[in-house]
């Protein structure tokens, strides 16, 4: 792999070369294994019988420490997380154990049976549930306030820039009150550990026995201590894969079956339950749109663009189910030349 425009490829060819022997790393075998929406990227390369992971994370943008605070908070609970083999915090490198190569995400693209796909999803729930009984200690709130704040992406990315929509002092209003009922909502949940992108991307299939149990879970290092129904709505309502309604709520009751067996925080009624994380996944939603917006036009990352509709449609379908969202339902139809409808409460 060629380093000549990359300097922070010799960085990490010479960290590597200068850690123990006895890992065995086959410095040249060096390649990329993927990056996210963030400046850090990721390598793979050889180590005797095994392959190990380079996380690179350049510090003037990104920081370690978050990832290894929650990392360990996860393990401490049980889950199949990357362990931690060499780090240098400067350089903002960490030498991590390798989890598979592919993601449900890569899984689900490549074509499976049903049968399997409900295991890996049971397994995934089922790590969900003890993810949430995991201690929080040192990660930050995930209040009403910090839900608020992140909703004003909508409006400023989704809306504005994407659509090129000013927003007149009527629908801006009907949206304060729609984005502060629900952050109130949310806000007040139970809170527990929250990886925040619980979803197809970042869960392994881990189906040999060096990679440990299914499912691996990678990306972690934005958890916070937040609302209970939050990372089950990013599981759900994948941004990367569309789930239709029924498959929604089989998962929905599974977990919510788990949950109450572990003894977590969840409403006793399913009807309230179900609310409550319909709720949540339409924040989220609301928020990742003007997210992926502003990852195309600011950041030049328009392979976001793809997602947006999957995104569209699920916040149509929690949006057109409760009358209070109406206001926010019209909009929509007006950005996409819709003809506006009624929304209904059930």
């Amino acid at each position: 792999m060629k380093n000549d425009h990359d300097p922070r490829l010799a960085q990490i060819r010479n960290w590597l070369d200068s850690l123990p022997a006895d890992l065995d790393l086959a410095v040249d075998t060096l390649r990329p294994a993927s990056a996210d929406a963030s400046f850090r990227r990721y390598f793979r390369l050889d180590a005797g019988e095994r392959t190990l992971v380079v996380m690179d994370a350049p510090p003037a943008h990104e920081d370690c420490r978050p990832f290894l605070h929650v990392g360990q908070l996860l393990a401490d609970a049980g889950l199949n997380v990357p362990k931690v083999l060499a780090q240098d915090l400067d350089l903002g490198l960490l030498l991590l154990s390798d989890l598979g190569e592919q993601t449900y995400y890569q899984r689900i693209q490549a074509g499976m049976p049903d049968s399997e796909l409900q295991t890996l999803y049971r397994e995934a729930l089922a790590a969900l549930v003890q993810l949430q009984k995991a201690s929080t200690a040192g990660l930050a709130t995930y209040d009403s306030t910090r839900l608020a704040d992140e909703l004003k992406l909508f409006p400023e990315w989704y809306v504005q820039k994407h659509h090129g929509e000013a927003l007149d002092d009527k629908t801006a209003n009907a949206l304060d009150k729609i984005f502060a009922l629900l952050s109130a909502s949310n806000g007040g949940q139970a809170q527990v550990l929250v990886h925040r992108d619980f979803h197809s991307p970042n869960l392994m299939v881990c189906r040999q026995p060096q990679y440990g149990p299914n499912p691996g879970i990678i990306d972690f290092q934005d958890a916070l201590a937040g609302p209970i129904t939050y990372d089950l709505a990013s599981l759900v309502t994948d941004a990367r894969t569309t789930w239709e309604e029924p498959q929604q709520l089989d998962w929905a009751i599974r977990y919510w079956e788990m949950a109450r067996a572990a003894g977590l925080p969840v409403a006793s009624d399913f009807a309230e339950f179900h609310r409550a994380y319909e709720w949540m996944g339409l924040q989220r939603n609301l928020r990742i749109l003007g997210v992926f917006a502003r990852l195309n036009h600011r950041d030049g990352k328009a392979h976001y663009l793809a997602h947006m509709p999957r995104m569209n449609g699920y916040v149509r379908q929690v949006a057109q189910r409760y009358g209070v969202f109406t206001p926010l339902l019209r909009l929509l139809d007006k950005l996409d030349d819709r003809q506006v409808r009624v929304g209904y409460t059930f």
